[in-house]
């Protein structure tokens, strides 16, 4: 008797440990999981970036990134199947004392200011939230015109006339994990091989 309950005791740790390490790998698995579809999200709409301009008459592109916030015109627009064009907006809500959102908002179709009036008419806007627990998100940019690799703080096509070669994304998750993504923006890289 006592060595059968010695052998059920053992069979029953051995179970435990192995059932409770099944569902710590299916929780990082379902994360990791999370955290690609995040990427490949986000990756769509920077990779397909458009030098987009209101005219062809000498407008500026419509690209304009900050530290912690990124407005361009993509081709990849998930309110249209994937197809189309869309502004795009990615920013970032909190602050430095507590964790925040990466927000995304989507408006369709792409309306640019005018002149005159320095106000785009209203398209339809869609927005999600793309992650949350979010602490400290910095974006910077590629530039394409350097012979070595030199990443800027802010991004404005207007200045500059140009796309960036690459946007870099870096945050901390809630549990103190740095996460860095690098996206390249593929019309820019179109346009240097011509």
């Amino acid at each position: 008797m006592t060595i059968f309950a010695l052998m059920t005791i053992v069979l029953y740790g051995a179970f435990s440990l192995g059932h409770s390490a099944v569902e710590k790998t299916q929780k990082s698995f379902e994360k990791n999981q999370k955290l690609r579809a995040v990427d490949e999200l986000v990756g769509s709409y920077i990779r397909s970036a458009y030098p987009y301009r209101s005219s062809p008459q000498g407008a500026p592109i419509l690209f304009t990134g900050e530290e912690a916030e990124l407005t361009f015109v993509s081709s990849f627009s998930l309110a249209m199947g994937g197809r189309g064009m869309a502004k795009v907006r990615f920013f970032w809500v909190g602050n430095e004392n507590r964790p925040g959102v990466l927000r995304l908002e989507e408006e369709i179709p792409v309306r640019v200011p005018s002149e005159e009036d320095n106000e785009a008419p209203e398209g339809i806007s869609n927005g999600l939230v793309v992650r949350e627990g979010i602490k400290k998100l910095r974006i910077t940019y590629l530039d394409p015109q350097s012979d070595e690799e030199k990443w800027e703080e802010r991004w404005d096509a207007r200045e500059k006339n140009m796309l960036p070669r690459a946007v870099r994304l870096n945050y901390l998750t809630e549990e103190g994990r740095e996460i860095q993504w690098v996206f390249p923006v593929m019309m820019n890289l179109m346009a240097q091989r011509q």
